[in-house]
């Protein structure tokens, strides 16, 4: 069917579209007689269109004969079409098939939203006042900000991965924003999941979590933001504006026209019919109904329509009706599902959300299941997986879809996060490998793939991936952990463009500031690189804990004389050089018994701070640092804490740390303070070890409810 053209004559039954170029002024403009001639013309008498009396009309009649007359007329025109079978229904019905978008077997307003589509999808040029398309827009929404919050993980051990891949759109119904697929549908059952009935929190989101070794936790590597006169302590000088001007911006629109000097062509030549293909599927009005779904259309779209009213309870009554008349109908088996989904968010029940994931199941495996229906269910059964913390089953239900649907690319781009959720990077490897032989212009492909090459400590090789991922703006790329992890490397190898990058995703709002890049905050709260005591309010925690540090350094030091091994080695692949062991007392708000069984004075003074012990997105630990170490340039995760540092074992001279653009020196018995959300810098060049002990505690503006309620990192 071609597109309609705003110069073609309307169809029967439909409203003339007017032309935005010809407007409707000009059509009432000649269809309305000049002033004058209104006035010195005299109106034509009844039954004359053009002021002379009709070919065998007798002027004498009235108006009302001449409508009796024209309505008999009517009456048996319309008896001789049907006795004598003038139209050809049957054709015209043929014809009209054509215009049935949906598959439904009629001709309705969905039809006609899709009918419509393509006058929508004019290019700019032909729109008469058009905005420019949302996906010529650097950067993306956020919503998908995914990302979304203050939600965080347990850092030590894992970064979180990218949003994934935005929703699978249906015209008639919404599936948002899946990422999922099972190749064994029943695997998850056997995962034991809460039964209280409440739902549960969103695993610090499926959206946020990833499996990799390298991680923003108190010491992600990061680099240094701009500064003149940078000294010894590590502070870059500034770029100049002739080097800033050297850095491409990232995210440039991705439907600009290519020039044809070939060069801007050549990301459009990379685009290979897997990726058009996928395109076009996403322009594509699913089709969820088969044939035996179509005979009870009506019924379908009324409890539909419940459900889409926000009338669950109602809509899921509906659905398990149609499901218990017509058990083979995957439409309605599809509707209860989602019908229980919905009824699941609202009570925030797990229960009722198990039961919609079976049922996403049911309606996928039963006979005569269209293929969209099939992708739909299991990519929502998937998503809600990933929800309750299931990440197996998640990864089960995305690997059949991935079968199911090998050509689509979205699907396999999903299947990767879902293996980092798991913490299988090397499954993830693998298929953005295949991804990316495919499709060697993904972007989202490009951003994973060199995180996880990244996470291998593959530091170069990983920065053309993730550069070229950011640089392509598609959706789930736009995040906060790539920017950050591409500037890491980018420093890490030299490279000065990587205050570029964290500059854009400042600007991008990822970052507080080109210092502060923490990643996990709560908004409002006070950001000052260095503390004083009174400060923080914490005073009295100040005073004990240097009115006892030589207690303090006496159990630590007895604890690296027994066993060495108690102080376990740095592994968040943050140092450049040298050996740096800690040894932890507290992790996330919760006591190591058999380490304070070795330090058994300290912890005791410790439990008199809630502050520092409570602290959920904290630890308490010692730390020590051999000559000749240095940690990179790094940030914390979080903004919602405040660290310090008791000097226990400190070396006249080459202990030093930076927070910014100031150095400070530790002192034995003093305490310093500093939100290490900022980043830092540490160097050990002394000639004997250096030990200090860390304690972290709450931001001091966060509120007791805030403080409860904030999840662990």
């Amino acid at each position: 069917m071609r597109p309609r053209r705003h110069d073609d004559a309307p169809e029967d039954g439909e409203e003339p579209i007017v032309s935005e170029e010809t407007g409707g002024d000009r059509a009432e403009e000649a269809a309305t007689p000049p002033l004058s001639e209104a006035k010195s013309s005299p109106p034509p008498p009844s039954g004359s269109k053009s002021g002379k009396t009709a070919a065998g009309a007798q002027p004498g009649y009235s108006a009302f004969t001449w409508l009796a007359v024209l309505a008999l007329l009517g009456v048996w025109s319309s008896v001789a079409v049907v006795y004598f079978d003038i139209v050809d229904y049957d054709g015209v019905l043929g014809k009209l098939t054509a215009y049935d978008a949906d598959g439904d077997g009629d001709f309705d307003a969905e039809d006609a939203k899709v009918l419509l589509e393509p006058a929508r999808e004019q290019p700019a040029h032909r729109r008469a006042a058009s905005a420019p398309a949302e996906d010529e827009r650097p950067g993306r929404s956020s919503p998908e900000k995914s990302s979304t919050g203050s939600e965080a993980e347990d850092v030590d051990s894992q970064i979180q991965a990218a949003v994934a891949l935005p929703a699978f759109v249906e015209d008639d119904f919404v599936a948002d924003d899946p990422r999922g697929g099972s190749e064994h549908l029943g695997g998850e059952d056997a995962d034991a999941i809460d039964t209280s009935g409440v739902l549960v929190e969103e695993a610090e989101s499926a959206r946020d979590l990833t499996s990799s070794e390298l991680t923003q936790e108190e010491d992600p590597s990061v680099a240094a933001p701009p500064v003149e006169g940078r000294s010894e302590s590590g502070s870059p000088p500034a770029e100049s504006p002739a080097q800033a001007e050297e850095h491409p911006e990232p995210a440039r629109a991705r439907s600009e026209p290519a020039r044809e000097s070939g060069v801007a062509a050549q990301g459009a030549s990379e685009r290979t019919s897997a990726e058009k293909s996928r395109d076009k599927a996403k322009k594509k009005k699913a089709k969820l109904l088969n044939d035996l779904d179509r005979s009870i259309k009506a019924e379908v779209d009324a409890a539909e329509k419940l459900r889409k009213k926000g009338k669950v309870e109602a809509a899921l009554r509906a659905f398990e009706t149609l499901v218990q008349r017509h058990p083979q109908s995957p439409r309605a088996h599809y509707g209860k599902a989602q019908a229980e989904d919905d009824l699941a968010e609202k009570q925030r029940s797990n229960d009722i959300l198990q039961k919609a994931i079976s049922s996403y199941r049911d309606a996928a495996e039963l006979p005569g299941a269209t293929p969209d229906l099939v992708r739909a269910a299991l990519k929502r059964r998937a998503e809600r997986q990933q929800f309750l913390g299931r990440m197996r089953g998640a990864v089960a239900t995305l690997e059949r879809l991935v079968r199911t649907f090998p050509e689509d690319v979205g699907l396999k781009n999903d299947l990767g996060v879902a293996y980092l959720l798991l913490g299988d990077n090397k499954g993830a490897k693998k298929v953005y490998e295949e991804v990316l032989a495919v499709a060697p212009a993904d972007g989202f492909a490009k951003v994973h793939y060199g995180f996880i090459l990244k996470s291998e400590n593959k530091v170069a090789e990983s920065i053309p991936y993730l550069k070229e991922g950011l640089e392509s703006g598609e959706p789930g790329t736009d995040d906060g952990r790539f920017y950050f992890h591409l500037g890491d490397a980018l420093q890490r190898v030299g490279d000065r463009s990587a205050y570029h990058w964290y500059q854009v995703g400042h600007e991008r709002g990822h970052f507080a500031s080109v210092w502060q890049r923490s990643l996990y905050n709560v908004d409002g709260l006070k950001a000052q690189p260095w503390w004083t005591p009174n400060e923080t309010g914490y005073t009295e925690l100040v005073k004990a804990l240097e009115k006892n540090w030589k207690t303090i350094r006496d159990e630590a030091l007895a604890v690296m004389d027994r066993n060495t091994g108690h102080f376990v080695p740095e592994e968040e692949n943050l140092r450049e050089k040298g050996e740096w062991g800690q040894y932890t007392l507290w992790q996330q708000g919760k006591k190591s018994a058999a380490s304070c069984q070795a330090v058994p004075k300290t912890c005791s003074l410790l439990e008199r701070f809630p502050e520092a012990t409570g602290c959920k997105r904290g630890q308490i630990k010692f730390s020590a640092m051999q000559p000749g170490t240095h940690v990179w340039p790094h940030t914390g995760p979080t903004n919602c804490r405040l660290r310090m540092h008791l000097g226990l074992v400190v070396p006249e001279d080459g202990c030093r740390i930076r927070c910014t653009d100031r150095t400070r020196e530790w002192q034995e018995g003093k305490v310093l303070i500093f939100d290490d959300s900022f980043e830092h810098e540490v160097w050990q060049d002394a000639a004997t070890s250096r030990l200090i002990f860390i304690v972290d505690v709450w931001h001091p503006q966060l509120t007791a409810y805030q403080r409860q309620t904030l999840s662990a990192i």
